[in-house]
Parts: structure tokens; sequence; C-alpha cells
């Protein structure tokens, strides 16, 4: 929350209502849900304080709709993407223990709207610009078409590879020739695609 915002304490409970609202139910308040929640006698005085938190620049109101009030994104109560570092073995990509951090980004720079940046680790996609240390930008899917470059675990490794299938063998093409191509037989191991890259982000952003 912006403590330069010259709020009265009262003000400041709305508006920490309307965040709560955004993060658990993924939408903010109706008049009638603010008037509720502070013991108000008419929307008159939920809409008197709406109106006096966005003449001070805390929300936004959008008239004519029922849950007409934002957020302004100086307030946002989205992080960003999720950058995922070091995957240990046997524990899902997104789990809490591999976030390092998030990184706000505008999804239009991707081919897809990304899920979450996934650290490189090693050389092994050089040739295709992928660099050790840089962010790709990843849309959790289960499904990959052949040429797509994709994150996938097998036997509980991840790794960023080319995908190629024919039938029950996938081969998994590194971009390197001093790496070799990873054959899987979908009757005898397990493969599990995470992602498919759709952008990257070069490696000078903070760890």
């Amino acid at each position: 929350m912006n403590s330069n915002l010259k709020l009265t304490v009262r003000q400041r409970e709305i508006l920490e209502f309307i965040r709560e609202s955004l993060i658990t139910q993924g939408r903010p308040p109706t008049r009638a849900e603010v008037c509720t929640a502070f013991g108000f006698k008419s929307p008159n005085a939920a809409e008197s304080h709406l109106r006096a938190l966005a003449a001070k620049g805390a929300i936004i109101l959008e008239e004519g709709r029922a849950r007409g009030i934002r957020l302004p994104p100086s307030m946002s109560t989205d992080p960003g993407l999720p950058i995922v570092g070091k995957v240990a073995a046997g524990v899902p990509i997104m789990a809490i223990e591999h976030i390092e951090s998030h990184h706000r980004i505008d999804p239009a720079l991707f081919d897809a709207k990304p899920d979450f940046l996934l650290r490189v680790s090693g050389m092994s996609m050089r040739d295709a610009g992928i660099l050790d240390g840089d962010l790709l930008a990843v849309k959790q899917t289960h499904e990959a078409r052949n040429g797509q470059v994709v994150v996938v675990r097998v036997n509980d490794e991840v790794t960023v590879k080319t995908f190629s299938r024919q039938g029950a063998r996938v081969c998994l093409l590194p971009a390197n020739p001093e790496f070799s191509p990873i054959e899987v037989d979908l009757r005898t191991t397990e493969l599990n695609i995470e992602g498919r890259v759709v952008g990257l982000l070069r490696k000078n952003v903070p760890h």
C-alpha cells in the first residue's frame, strides 16, 4: 500500500478490504458488500468513501458497473510472473521452494501469455539463442508439437529441449553439438511436458 497517500483510518480499511477481495475472490467488492463489511446504513455512505479514495488516486471507479472498482497499476495486487530457479527432483516445478522471486513484464511481448519464467541452467540450447542464466517465458501445457521448444520432466529431471516425437519414441534435441539428444521410449519411461517456451529474457534481469 502506498504510504504517501493521505488516507483516513476508515479509508485505509476500505482500501485494504478491496485489496483482500481482489486477492481472495479475484474480483472487487460491490457497494453493498462494502456497506455490509463496515456496517454502513446506506450505499451512499460506501459511495462517499469510494469517491474519496478515487479522488486521492487510491482506486479507479468505473461508472455503471456493480463491481467497477480497480486499483491503479502502482497498487496492483499482481506480483508478476514467478521466476523458477533450480528444480529439485520429484517436486512440482511451481513449488514454492523453487520460486526465486517475481518479475512484472508485459505479456504482449511473447507469442502467448506465459505462466512463469524459468531460469536456464547450462548451455545445451546455446545455438537456439538460449544461454545459461537466461529467463524463459513458459506457458503451462501438457501437449507439444514437433519442433517446439519445451520444458519437460524425464525421470524427475527437468530440462529444456526441442520436442520431436514419432509414435512411442520421443527425442529431446539440444541446440549445441557438445550435447547428445535424449531418447525416450514412452512405453518404459515417464515423460511429462511442463510447458512450452513462448519467449526469452536476457540474463541481466536481477536474481
